[in-house]
């Protein structure tokens, strides 16, 4: 069993795909065990992606991942990180194979629809950031 993050940014929620992401996740044989939709503030986006602050893409990361709001879930499952990976596609969407949520559900690599733990020690980090309670 193992556990992963998935967040559904700000693109999608305004588009309302919330529900459908849902369903296709559970399709895959993977649960939501926790879930909670907020707003990101600056400082919340900015701790989340830390890793990649000085990188060029980061100020445009920060202010799409704060421009609306957020959906966070706890998703558990048999190998819930690759199982998550594949069902959210490329991400570019242009390159996310049809089904994969990224081709089905966002227009660009930076409004690409979601976010996935990479790793496992990824998915420990970023479960533990929105969920400390877990």
């Amino acid at each position: 069993m193992q556990t992963t993050l998935s967040i559904i940014k700000p693109d999608a929620i305004k588009k309302g795909h919330t529900e459908e992401i849902c369903s296709r996740i559970e399709g895959q044989g993977l649960k939501i065990i926790s879930k909670k939709q907020l707003q990101l503030s600056k400082d919340d986006a900015e701790g989340f992606y830390a890793e990649h602050k000085g990188k060029d893409f980061f100020t445009a990361l920060i202010d799409f991942m704060t421009s609306g709001p957020v959906q966070v879930q706890v998703i558990q499952g048999k190998e819930a990180i690759s199982k998550y990976r594949d069902l959210m596609g490329n991400t570019n969407p242009k390159e996310a194979k049809p089904g994969t949520l990224r081709h089905d559900f966002a227009e660009s690599i930076d409004a690409n629809a979601v976010h996935g733990s990479d790793s496992v020690e990824s998915a420990a980090r970023e479960v533990a950031y929105f969920f400390p309670e877990n």
